[in-house]
């Protein structure tokens, strides 16, 4: 008899159904030459918040909760495990313990090594705040050319440098600034009421940034919607970046971001979004970022990031 046939590793005696695949089983460590249908690398950067923020948590959270999801999708009928689907992990860039701007450049430098590998067709960044994202598009413009953005959030994220840095508040400003994207090429969709200043809103229709706010949402067929933004971009852009901050969602869904706030979208508004913007050949990158898992509810903004992240699959 063999009285350690019960025992297993550290955190590894959990309960398995024969029949049932978990999302977080096709998760696969990055090497030379391996290839997969995404790949994922985390950012976890939460410094710059000028908020209180443990967003760099999120990237091990979200994956953590690949484990609430199964592969098998009713609606379509079909089995991501038996579709042979997998998710290439490259790890987490490691932070420069005080240093932003080093933290920026490593981000940067990773995002360009990773996807220069060509281990996946689409990449997702896990934030993070939304910092990341002026190192995220500046490596993609480097690997894959001239950069167009659908940008999921609250708040422009056009706030000036000068009175705090290079912050979450301001990646969008840093990247028109630098040059590396256009303002015709930044489509900004679920801006709120009472989250941004009117300086910011005057300066992005000035730079020629499309912005949808939560009332075009509400009274525009999302789909309709990012069609049109799809179309507006493609003959302009060599490849699409999609931002999705998680605080476009209404505060019932997403107690999980920094910024909450009441008057924003309902998640299957913003699946159904993402999930129309993931068809597009374009677009072969996303972020997922202002997720703090120390002030989440049982997980409920990290599982629909997750969530999120299993439509790529689909792509």
């Amino acid at each position: 008899m063999n009285t350690f046939q019960h025992i297993k590793p550290a955190g590894k005696a959990q309960f398995k159904d024969r029949y049932t695949t978990k999302a977080a089983e096709l998760l696969t460590p990055w090497e030379e030459g391996k290839k997969g249908d995404i790949a994922i690398i985390g950012a976890p950067l939460s410094k710059p918040s000028i908020s209180h923020s443990g967003a760099s948590f999120a990237p091990d959270a979200i994956r953590r909760c690949l484990n609430s999801f199964t592969t098998y999708n009713i609606e379509r009928g079909t089995d991501l495990a038996e579709d042979n689907k997998s998710i290439i992990d490259f790890g987490d860039i490691t932070m420069h313990p005080t240093s932003i701007e080093e933290s920026h450049q490593r981000i940067y430098e990773s995002v360009k090594a990773a996807t220069s590998t060509n281990a996946a067709p689409f990449t997702i960044i896990l934030g993070g705040d939304h910092s990341i994202t002026t190192s995220t598009v500046k490596a993609i413009k480097e690997t894959k050319g001239t950069v167009g953005i659908i940008q999921f959030d609250a708040h422009h994220d056009l706030r000036n440098t000068g009175d705090g840095g290079p912050t979450n508040g301001t990646p969008f400003r840093r990247l028109l600034e630098g040059g590396h994207i256009q303002g015709e090429h930044l489509i900004q969709i679920g801006i709120r009421n009472y989250a941004n200043a009117k300086a910011y809103h005057d300066y992005a229709i000035e730079q020629g940034v499309t912005v949808y706010t939560m009332k075009d949402v509400r009274q525009q067929n999302i789909i309709k919607l990012i069609q049109e933004s799809l179309v507006q971009l493609e003959s302009q852009v060599d490849t699409i970046y999609l931002s999705v901050d998680m605080d476009v969602l209404d505060q019932t869904y997403a107690p999980g971001c920094p910024a909450i706030g009441p008057g924003g979208m309902h998640p299957d508004t913003l699946r159904e979004a993402v999930q129309a913007t993931l068809k597009h050949p374009k677009v072969h990158t996303m972020d997922l970022v202002e997720i703090d898992p120390t002030l989440d509810i049982r997980d409920m903004t990290s599982r629909i990031a997750a969530s999120l992240m299993m439509e790529a699959l689909i792509k």
